[in-house]
Parts: C-alpha cells; structure tokens; sequence
C-alpha cells in the first residue's frame, strides 16, 4: 500500500470516527433531554396530585407550580434547607398558600407536610408527604395508612381557622387542644399538629410579604 493511500484510508477512517461521536454525542444528549423533559412532567404532576389534596383546583386559577416564592432554612416551618411556598389566586387576588413543612419531632424521625393556608388564615388542608412513623400504630397520620377510610384522622385540620380557635389552642387533647389522636401512639399526632400549628402561624404572619414577593425569588 502506497503511502498516498494509507494516508487517504487514515483521513476517511478519522472522518467516519469524528462523524460518529458527533451523531452519537447529539443522540445522547437529545435522549438525555427528552428524559429530563418526562421526569420533570412527572415530578411536577405527582407535585399537583398532592396539592389537589389540601386544595382544591377550583379555589385558584393562576399556574399554581410557576408561583411560589424560595425560603432559605425556616425554623417555623421545620425546613433546615429551605423550600418553596407556592401562592394560589383567584381572579389575580390572594386565595391560599401552599406550604412545605417538617415535623422534625415524630416518632421515628421526621414528617414531611404539605399545608394549604386559604388567605383568610384557615386550613384548606393538610397531607403527610413522608413519614417513617411505626406501621399500624403511629402511622394513622398518613391517610393512606389510617384505617378509617370515612374519616382519616388528618382531615380534623380541615376548615380548622384561627378567627375561631386561636392558634395557641391547636394541640392534641392531651395538651389541651382539640385534635384527637389515638391512645397510645400521641407522639406522632402531636409531632404533626404542633408542625400545623406553626405553618398557620407563619403564613398569618408572612402572608401580604409572601404574596408580594416576585415569583421564583428567594423571599
């Protein structure tokens, strides 16, 4: 083989090569992007699935996910590395805020929250999120766990407004309050509604600077 043509047959073979990686390389990340894409839809639907729990859809009309304001690390709201509030609206006006929460004090460790605030400081609702509460005993604080279906033990925080029980009385029974919880595994239903308690307070106190805040900032 001459030289001439060994080299014309390297220069080909380099060119094929550089042509592969370059397609292979656009494959990849195109692949990567469409991936990305599907986890983020789904992320944001499962996000929506629980937001439709504490409140309901006809309550705001504005892209609930796309407004929400960034808190660094919130002790009132249990969060050591921060989180988001999302600000539900109706007609432009202030309707409810939908809050992250973390109930550092449960049984086995902490309880992750969401907490839908209406903007006339009552609870929309409350959902558990995370939990490693023990299985059949204090586990009764996720609904999907507790076992009565009629009237799961969360759904006390339903409606529940400070106009008429002020803040300070949000404990469980045995505190003095007026939740409920079941002999023998208080703990986690008081980790919980001491948390509740709490994220109301916050978003009374925060709510004209946490509505006004830009979208997507940190407050």
């Amino acid at each position: 083989m001459s030289e001439t043509t060994a080299l014309g047959l390297s220069t080909r073979t380099g060119a094929v090569m550089i042509a592969f990686t370059v397609v292979f390389t656009a494959l990849m990340a195109f692949t990567e992007d469409a991936t990305r894409e599907r986890i983020a839809a789904s992320a944001n639907d499962e996000k929506m699935k629980s937001i439709a729990e504490v409140l309901p859809p006809a309550a705001y009309d504005n892209a609930l996910l796309d407004d929400f304001v960034l808190v660094g690390p919130t002790p009132a709201l249990g969060l050591d590395d921060g989180g988001r509030i999302y600000r539900a609206r109706k007609a432009s006006q202030p309707a409810a805020l939908v809050l992250e929460a973390i109930a550092p004090d449960g049984y086995s460790g902490k309880v992750n929250l969401i907490v839908a605030v209406r903007a006339d400081g009552s609870l929309s609702g409350v959902r558990v999120t995370g939990h490693r509460e023990t299985p059949g005993l204090g586990d009764y604080i996720d609904p999907k766990k507790d076992k009565n279906k009629a009237a799961p033990w969360i759904v006390q925080f339903t409606d529940l407004n400070p106009a008429s029980t002020p803040l300070d009385q949000w404990k469980v029974r045995k505190d003095g309050g007026q939740i409920a919880y079941h002999t023998g595994a208080t703990i986690s239903a008081r980790a919980v509604t001491n948390a509740v308690a709490r994220a109301a307070r916050f978003a009374a106190d925060n709510q004209n600077r946490l509505f006004a805040a830009p979208s997507g900032k940190p407050l």
